[in-house]
Formats: C-alpha cells, structure tokens, sequence
C-alpha cells in the first residue's frame, strides 16, 4: 500500500505555538524561528539564516527503515546535548563550565550524552501538539553503533565513538572529524528512538548546553515555580548548582541551566528533571506573551544569532514553513507527557530505568494515535510480543497558574511503588502560564 504523503517538510496550519515552544534546550529553534516569522523578515534575511546554519544529514539513513506513517502528522526529535564542548568538538573554557554553567572544570564531563529528548508530535488534525519526554536512564536497545541494551542517553556517544578511529583512518580530523562522528551518534539517537516509540522521526533539531545557556541570555530573567525550597550544591562536578525557594523564582541564564539540570535531592529524582524541562518551557512561553519580545528588534536578532550558531537541525528541515507556523508562539497549544517506568535496577553497577516496550507501545498509541506495531529487534526484525502489563496511569494537564496567581502543585500526577511492578508517571505539563514543579 503506498504511503500517504510522507512529510519531508514541516506542513503550514495552526499549530504554531507546539513547533514553537517546546523544545527542551532547544526551545532555542522555536523561538527564534517564531521570531523569523512575527517579524516580517524579508526573504533576503530568511535566506542569510538559512545559510549561516547548521544542518545534518544523519536522519537520512534512519528514515530509510523507519515505520510507516498512518496519516500526515509530523514527529519532531529535540536533543539537548549534555557536551561541554562547541559545534566543533573545542573545549568550552573551564572557568566558564565551571562558574555559569556549573557542570564541573572538564569538558569531559558529561560526555555526549543525549540528557533531554522530547518528541513533538504535531497532529495531521491542527489538533493540540503532544511533547512526550523520554527519561534519559531509560534502558532500552540501542541502535547505529553495538547493538546493546544501553540508556537511551548514551546512544550518542557510544556511536560518536565508535565512528571517530574510522573517520580518522579516512584522514578526517579538527571540526570535520567532529561533525561527522556526531552525524553518527544523532543517527543512533534517531534511530534508538525511533525503533524504541515505533514511530517514524520526520525531523530533529539538536542544542547543548551553551545553547541552552545563550538563549536563556537573549530572553532575560524567566520565572518558575517550585513546590518546595531546594538546594542542590556543585561540588567535585556533581550537582546542578541550583538553589530555589517554594514560590516563585526568578532565574539568570545561569540559574535556569541549574534548573533544567538537578536531580539531586529531588523526590523523583530524574524524572522531576524532566518536568522542570517541561515547566520552564512553560515559563518561557509566558514571559514571552508578557512582554511582547517580538516588538523588541534587539532581543528578536539575539534569538537570532543563538539558532545560527548553537542549533544543529537535518538538513530537510524547511525553515520557512517552520517559521509560517510559528506567528501564534503564545496561543498554549501544547500539551507534555512523559514516558512511563516500571521501575528502577542496577545493571553493570549503573542506576537504570526499567521499562516496558508493550506499555510503551501503548502509551504512544493512545497519546500520537499510532499503532506502533511489534517491537524490532536488534537485526531489525519484529521481535516477540512481551507480556501484559498494567495499563498506563491516566495524566491530566497541569494547573498552570499566572505569575500574579498563589503557586499550586502541577496536577495530574501519579506515582506507583517500583516493586509493585506497575506504571510510573508524571504529570501532564500544559502551556498557558507558570506551573508548580518539585
């Protein structure tokens, strides 16, 4: 049966606020690309952005074996690199590392691993867009470089690593060397994710942490809201450097990276991570209704000049559609969901996620409305079906109050004892105001 009219480029329609503004550390592309759009940038400036960004061909080979696409959405890959080092692989200053992003003294720290990805699925429907966040310790099968059972996080860089001897063995070597051994770690991110959620990945944009840091600059101070005061020490390249009290908060560039980052000392660990990701892109959006940035023509050219040098997206990724898209940045159109866990294991003395690809399979179907089908196995080929198991927690959007609203707990949340075997989730995160997080 042929294939209906598979996307190569991202469709005109209203669905602008979700290509918009959700994208993790890459809320970065959204925004600017909003900004593109509101302003009215002539076609001559369209095309000088077009040219000084950075493009990949990685996803070419992945869509090659991807699952077929049941209707005309959209599904967006958004990678938040945790790399201490710049789009050519030079060591970011360490003193810099160390006293605004507090991520250690080393550029080795952290490696390359793939600490946000969040897909967006814009629906054939001009429906709402869902964000669905995948937790990064998940442990599933990996794909493009050994074919092991990894955290999802560390597909990345165990591809990146194997391709660099080979491409140096070619005579590859400085920027060249770099971009093309993180070609294979963003086709193994792809792929795992793919062959993980059985749906097929039309594009993907890609930031890391200076990105983050740049753009939360070009926006100014952002407010959040905790449920409780927390604290969460750097020391010795662990910990986050973030402390917040319960209320509202309000962040500099340094202090919403340390927000976007602890799980120390945090009730849910890493899964709490995840939905400070997902509330700060809420918050974001906020102030951006608030103040009106796009009248603002120095702060729109600053969004700018942060897409251009510190987002990397596939090279079909057509800008100007996305743009078109992106005029109604604060219409909340966006709804975020996370993954559900069965638990928690030590495998190799690392702390992994457990999870289940049936449930998986299920989630994603009853979120994206795609049947996702048997989960692939390492060759590729459909593997067996696992047993059943308890149907995921139901979630509901998040009570998102305003800035100028008493702080409320983000609601929907359920939570199971890992032991029990049974489904772990988090709350539902809506667009439209300030939410609560731990």
């Amino acid at each position: 049966m042929a294939e209906p009219d598979r996307p190569g480029r991202v469709r005109a329609g209203g669905r602008g606020t979700g290509v918009a503004t959700v994208a993790g550390r890459a809320v970065v592309l959204g925004a600017g690309l909003a900004v593109l759009a509101a302003s009215g940038f002539t076609y001559y400036t369209y095309a000088s952005l077009s040219a000084g960004l950075t493009t990949s061909k990685a996803l070419a080979g992945v869509q090659r074996s991807a699952p077929p696409h049941l209707d005309n959405s959209v599904n967006l890959l958004l990678i938040g690199l945790d790399s201490r080092k710049d789009m050519n692989g030079n060591d970011l200053p360490p003193q810099f590392v160390q006293d605004e992003l507090h991520a250690g003294d080393s550029s080795e720290v952290g490696g390359y691993n793939t600490n946000t990805l969040i897909v967006l699925h814009m629906p054939a429907d001009d429906g709402k867009v869902t964000a669905l966040s995948i937790p990064r310790d998940d442990y599933v099968q990996t794909y493009g470089a050994d074919g092991g059972m990894h955290k999802i996080k560390e597909a990345y860089g165990i591809a990146k690593a194997a391709a660099e001897p080979k491409l140096a063995a070619q005579g590859l070597k400085g920027a060249q060397l770099e971009q093309q051994s993180r070609d294979a770690g963003r086709a193994a991110t792809l792929a795992t994710v793919q062959n993980f959620l059985g749906i097929p990945i039309d594009h993907f944009a890609e930031i890391n942490l200076l990105g983050f840091y740049d753009i939360a600059q070009a926006v100014g101070p952002v407010t959040v809201c905790l449920n409780h005061a927390t604290s969460d020490p750097a020391e010795d390249g662990q910990g986050s450097g973030f402390s917040g009290q319960a209320g509202l908060n309000t962040l500099n560039a340094s202090q919403a990276l340390a927000f976007v980052r602890q799980r120390h000392n945090l009730p849910g660990g890493d899964l709490d991570r995840t939905h400070r990701q997902q509330a700060f892109i809420a918050s974001v959006e906020n102030k951006l209704k608030d103040e009106g940035l796009f009248n603002d023509l120095g702060r729109m050219q600053s969004l700018l000049d942060v897409v251009k040098k510190d987002v990397v997206i596939d090279d079909k990724l057509d800008i100007l559609d996305f743009a078109q898209q992106a005029t109604d940045l604060t219409g909340g159109n966006v709804e975020f969901n996370t993954l559900p866990i069965t638990g928690f294991a030590t495998i190799g003395g690392e702390d992994v996620n457990t999870v289940d690809p049936a449930l998986i399979a299920r989630e994603v179907q009853q979120l994206f409305g795609h049947d996702p089908g048997p989960a692939p196995t390492a060759s590729g080929t459909p593997g067996p079906t696992p047993p059943p198991t308890p149907a995921p927690a139901t979630t509901s959007p998040a009570a998102a109050p305003s800035p100028s609203q008493a702080p409320v707990a983000a609601s929907g949340s359920s939570s199971s004892d890992p032991a029990a075997g049974l489904p772990m989730q988090g709350p539902a995160v809506s667009m439209g105001g300030i939410p609560c997080v731990n």
